[in-house]
Order: C-alpha cells, then structure tokens, then sequence
C-alpha cells in the first residue's frame, strides 16, 4: 500500500497493510536540542530514529503532492513593532492583533509555529459591528490568489496522487476567536449574540465555497476543520451553545463534504473534548485529534463510548516520552486496545517538546514502529 491507501485504510476502520508511522516531530527548540545531542541536520529526525531503531522499510512519500487554500485574510495587516520596552515590545501581527512579547521574540513567531510565545493581549482586531464590516472585506471567497497559480499543473497529480491529501480550514470558533480575541468572544455570546451569528453564517458561507472551488479541482481524502476549543476538563463553550451556534455549520459543511465524495471530516481541538465528541458525530465528523492526554482524554475510555464512530490520531502522553524507558512502554500497552481495533493512527499528542531527549524519541520511536508494523 503507498500512504494514500494506508491512511484512508485506518481512518476508516479497514485493513490497512502497516499504521501509518506518524509520532510526531519537534518545533524550534527540541530540534535545537536534537542536533545538539547527534542528529544530523541534514536527516529529519523521523527517519534518523526509524533507522536508529534498525527500520529498513521506506515510508516517506517519494513524489508527494498537496493542495492547500488560502482562506486567510486579504491583505494581512502590517507586522510591526509599535512600541519597544526594556525587556518586552508592543507588536502588532498579521491578524491585526496587538500584544505584548518578550523581547527574546520577534513577530514572525506569531506567524509561525516555530515555538511557543507567551503574549499579553493588548487588543483585537474585531470590538464591534463597525470593526467587523471592515473585516468581512479581506475575505473574498472568489479571489484568484485563494488557488494556487499552477493549479491547472497540479490537476493531473492530484488525481494519481500516492500521499494522504487533507486541507484545512479554520472552524467558526477558531476563527471568531482570532476576530474577537477569546475574551472579546466569550462576552459577545451573551452580549450580542446576534452579531456572534451573523460572523458565523459569513464564515459558514465562505468556507463552503472555498469547498466548492477546491472539489472543482480535486476530491480530497479528507477535509480538515480547525476549532481549538476547549481546556483542560470541558469545553470553552458549553454543549449547550455549541449545538445552538456551532453545530448548524459543521451540519452544513459535513454534508457538502459527504456530497463531494470526500470519506474524512476531521476536526482538531485542544484540551478536553470528551463532551464535544457526540455533537461532532452528530455534524458527521469521523476523525479527531491530537487527544490530548494532560487534558483528561483517555482514547481507550472514548473507544468504547462511541465505538467506531469516531477515528482518532495523536493520543500519546508527550510527558511520558520525556520520561522515558518503561514510562513510553507503559504508555504505549495502554494504547494497543485502541491501535489493535483500528481507526487510530497514535502520535504525540502534539509537537514533540524540548524536554525530550534524542535517545527517549528514538526509543518511543521503536515502540510505536513495532505496534505499528513498521519493525
């Protein structure tokens, strides 16, 4: 089987030859760490640990092809430092954002996930309805700069594709969220609720026809929807008001999804999302991630709640691969149930963190290698 094939074979609970091979990788620092502790900087650190852990088997795609849409704003906002202090900066990113950063910082790491920035919000782009009439004019669903410009080029090998092709966008939480800020956000749930539904009917209506101009070009093997919402033990917006102002729109994406032929509607989520579960499975969504275990989720739990339902990837305790030695072994029987009934592709449950050792990643790796079918 090629990548394609093995991913979908998962996702949907069939029989694929090998999981996919998929723990994850490092962000700035634990890269930083990584070389400094003997990986070549010339080798990815999956494939250094593969073959460290005495892999042969090749696993990356030789000749992969994607497709991503650009549904950002257009134009972004300046980047720019609007004020410089002694050991922070007032910034503003290409949001419209303004927030203060530590100096150890710049801007573009609000851009990109190059590591993790602790900021003070300052303000939002989005206060008000005159603020979001403004913004509705940088989303132009019908913008030539949203396909790439090749785009007749890549038709052909999309269509013989041999890699799992998966675009995203961002949910109406997620998005609403980087118009208002979470605060800003949360207040105007109860302070103009209608406004709240009128951003979300926009964004409900640009996303599908992004959809539609990307299923003129190819179906994809699944549709990604960005809605990072929830902490620790519940959700930042109770079931109650998701299925009031959220669920509606995941309905209506789900079944354009369905129509186009497309088998995966996945959603990522942070935090706890053991509550979040049935609505999504009631917006037809089949696939979940990253399961973050210091949240409370437990992969094994939601298995035999929902059953085959709902097909998930990520689920590893990134604090137990720091750990090391028995620890990752611990962490890997609890997963078996769960990897050995399908519809799991185990990773960490987000970007390896830099208190993880070269040595400890590439011993997680092995492990998961074996369960996996790769060793």
């Amino acid at each position: 089987m090629n990548n394609r094939q093995r991913t979908l074979e998962t996702k949907i609970f069939g029989c694929p030859d090998r999981i996919p091979l998929s723990p994850g990788s490092g962000r700035e620092l634990t890269m930083n760490r990584w070389w400094s502790e003997g990986l070549p900087k010339d080798v990815g650190p999956l494939k250094y640990a593969y073959r460290q852990a005495g892999g042969v088997l090749e696993f990356n795609n030789p000749n992969p092809v994607s497709l991503l849409i650009n549904y950002k704003m257009i134009p972004q906002f300046e980047e720019k430092i609007i004020e410089k202090k002694e050991r922070s900066q007032i910034v503003q990113d290409w949001k419209g954002n303004i927030c203060e950063i530590s100096n150890e910082f710049t801007v573009k790491h609000l851009r990109t996930a190059v590591g993790l920035v602790t900021r003070r919000w300052v303000k939002c782009p989005v206060e008000n309805r005159e603020d979001w009439k403004a913004m509705m004019k940088r989303y132009d669903s019908n913008a030539t700069e949203r396909l790439p410009k090749n785009i007749q080029d890549l038709i052909e090998p999309l269509k013989n594709r041999t890699n799992y092709l998966q675009p995203y966008f961002n949910g109406p939480y997620w998005q609403l969220r980087e118009w208002l800020g979470f605060e800003g956000l949360s207040m105007m749930f109860y302070d103009d609720p209608a406004l709240v539904k009128d951003m979300i009917a926009f964004w409900e209506d640009y996303v599908l026809r992004l959809m539609e101009r990307l299923f003129e070009v190819v179906i994809p093997d699944g549709i990604e929807i960005n809605e990072d919402m929830a902490y620790k033990q519940m959700s930042m917006l109770s079931p109650d008001m998701v299925r009031e102002f959220l669920l509606p729109t995941w309905k209506r994406w789900g079944n354009a999804i369905r129509k186009a032929g497309v088998p995966i509607y996945n959603v990522d989520s942070d935090g706890y999302v053991g509550e979040l579960i049935p609505l999504w499975i009631e917006a037809g969504i089949n696939c979940n991630g990253p399961m973050e275990v210091a949240a409370g989720n437990d992969i094994v739990k939601f298995r035999k709640e929902f059953g085959k339902e709902m097909a998930y990837t990520g689920g590893v305790d990134k604090r137990l691969i720091a750990k090391g030695g028995i620890h990752i072994e611990q962490e890997i029987e609890r997963l078996r149930p769960v990897i050995e009934d399908g519809g799991f592709i185990p990773g960490c449950d987000h970007a390896i963190p830099h208190d993880v050792s070269l040595n400890n990643y590439v011993y997680y790796v092995k492990l998961l290698a074996k369960e996996t079918g790769w060793l």
